[in-house]
């Protein structure tokens, strides 16, 4: 899936044409809330067209003396990773000379952009804005991401740069693809050479499908699979960038290419924000997930490690805790191949898909013993459950006013599928919908 990326200086407005964009198509966005950094990704579509859209606005630390520098570093990330960029910039401000120095890193880059000139709010605004040609990145796009006036135009040639999505070829239709990704340094290029190192015969290297991202075929021990790496990561922290926005950025060009995901911590670290935040962007992309406790033997361990370390987990990533932890170390190979098996599990439990009237025997009754509470007097009745044609698991539950159901209730339904069916590291959708 394509990125498009955000880039300009602070208070232009960025962030809300961020939100202007992915919240245009309530119904088939995913943007992540709640934790951290996670919140500036979002996914939209427009003319059927999807794509991701990030935001590098939340990025840059409140420091005068620093502006500058980490702006530009954001800049030079987003023209690494994304496929089109945004510069916003100001009606109100005029050109200023931080644009100019964000126009020069976007004019040496072969990657499309768009000069977005936001807060135009009125015809006589328009009049104003030719200045901003001096920056020389050609077409001006006069917006307000307040109201949404001009965004339309603007996507419209958005859309059109985007490359087509790539055809799976034939040989490679149907086998699993398992993502290993996590902050740098906690290890994943070691998993991946524990894996494949000892009988190199058994891999065939095959081209990355993204910027630095090493794709190899396993297949021994009965397992048939693509094995992701994105350990291009590790490098980047020596270069001294900002490691959770370009981490973020890889993240989601990775996750969006895999069906499940190895997500590795760090043992003697715990589990950090970004680890969370990478966590939730794999959920939010409805993927397959296996947490990995790596470095395991380089901790102090008595009779109550393991469940310390993952109740400390579990409430890191809470409600979505149904998810499998494996302890592992890389170097020493300990519990690698339970790490496998754990993942074709979870690709299974993925593809999972349940009969209409099985679903109905068994959640119907459930819903009867504990009913959605009733609203301003309103009896709230479920009378039919089915198993929507997904990727991932989705199920539609018909009532008479679904708009009343509260999330609590959700999550009690979510539970209660979580406890009949095996579900364990996948992430369900569950949609009320009137009968």
């Amino acid at each position: 899936m394509s990125i498009v990326a955000i880039v300009g200086r602070p208070n232009v407005g960025k962030s809300t044409l961020f939100n202007r964009l992915i919240g245009e198509r309530k119904a088939i966005i995913h943007d992540s809330s709640g934790t951290t950094r996670d919140r500036h990704y979002g996914k939209t579509d427009w003319n059927g067209v999807e794509f991701s859209v990030i935001d590098t606005g939340g990025y840059v630390n409140n420091s005068d003396d620093i502006f500058e520098e980490e702006i530009c570093k954001q800049v030079k990330l987003a023209l690494e990773e994304a496929d089109a960029i945004i510069m916003v910039v100001d009606h109100h401000t005029g050109p200023i000379d931080l644009d100019y120095e964000i126009t020069n890193l976007l004019r040496r880059t072969k990657k499309p952009v768009f000069l977005v000139v936001n807060k135009v709010d009125s015809s006589r605004d328009m009049l104003y804005t030719a200045e901003f040609y001096a920056l020389g990145l050609g077409d001006l796009y006069p917006i307000s991401a307040v109201n949404g006036s001009g965004t339309g135009d603007l996507l419209d040639k958005v859309v059109e740069v985007l490359p087509v999505a790539e055809a799976i070829p034939e040989d490679e239709d149907g086998i699993p693809k398992y993502t290993i990704i996590g902050r740098p340094n906690v290890g994943k290029s070691s998993f991946l050479n524990a894996l494949v190192e000892e009988e190199r015969n058994i891999v065939t290297p095959l081209a990355g499908t993204t910027r630095d991202t090493i794709k190899t075929r396993y297949n021994k021990y009965g397992q048939d699979f693509f094995l992701i790496d994105t350990a291009g990561l590790r490098k980047r922290s020596k270069e001294k960038e900002d490691i959770e926005f370009y981490s973020t950025m890889r993240s989601v060009r990775a996750i969006e290419n895999s069906d499940v995901c190895f997500l590795v911590l760090d043992a003697t670290r715990g589990i950090e924000a970004q680890d969370v935040a990478i966590f939730n962007l794999i959920q939010k992309n409805h993927k397959g997930v296996v947490i990995l406790v790596n470095k395991w033997d380089l901790v102090e361990k008595d009779t109550h490690s393991v469940k310390f370390v993952t109740d400390a987990i579990h409430e890191r990533i809470a409600p979505f805790v149904d998810v499998p932890i494996v302890f592992i170390s890389a170097l020493t190979k300990q519990r690698v191949y339970k790490a496998l098996e754990e993942a074709k599990h979870v690709y299974e439990n993925r593809l999972r898909k349940i009969p209409t009237r099985r679903l109905n025997d068994v959640m119907l009754p459930e819903i009867e013993a504990f009913g959605p509470p009733t609203y301003k007097g309103k009896m709230i009745n479920i009378k039919f459950v089915q198993q929507l044609p997904t990727h991932a698991p989705t199920f539609a539950f018909y009532a008479n006013h679904p708009q009343y159901i509260k999330e609590q209730y959700k999550r009690y339904v979510e539970n209660k599928m979580r406890t009949h069916f095996d579900f364990t590291g996948v992430p369900i959708q569950i949609f009320f919908r009137e009968k």
